[in-house]
């Protein structure tokens, strides 16, 4: 794992995502959460598949993970395969709590997997 971005991760509970806007091209930046798993950052897009920054990372899968002044350049691999997306959500209401996590992500048919190294 990068050690710098590994460790400015560990104990936060919100990472922000840069994306390319697949119509402008743009660099869109947003605050997510996110969890931490064998040297891989996951994500949930809070609405699922209909996310549009989700749906930006399906066109152009290389984003930017920054936290405390640390940043990460790495390409993002969208999971569908519906036994991972539950691990990960797993994971997700383990960290952030099972109601505020089913409060916030309505669907959560997809997630993202972004590696450290």
């Amino acid at each position: 794992m990068t050690n710098a971005i590994g460790d400015a991760l560990s104990g936060v509970r919100e990472v922000e995502l840069t994306v390319t806007g697949r119509r402008s091209g743009r660099q869109i930046a947003r605050p997510v959460w996110f969890v931490l798993d064998d040297d891989n950052v996951f994500l949930v897009p809070v609405t699922g598949s209909d996310t549009q920054w989700y749906k930006n990372v399906q066109q152009t899968p290389m984003v930017r993970l920054a936290v405390d002044g640390t940043a990460l350049s790495s390409s993002a691999t969208p999971i569908t395969d519906a036994g991972q997306v539950r691990h990960i959500v797993a994971m997700f209401r383990d960290k952030y709590g099972a109601d505020q996590f089913e409060s916030y992500y309505p669907k959560h048919d997809v997630a993202v997997q972004v590696p450290l190294g």
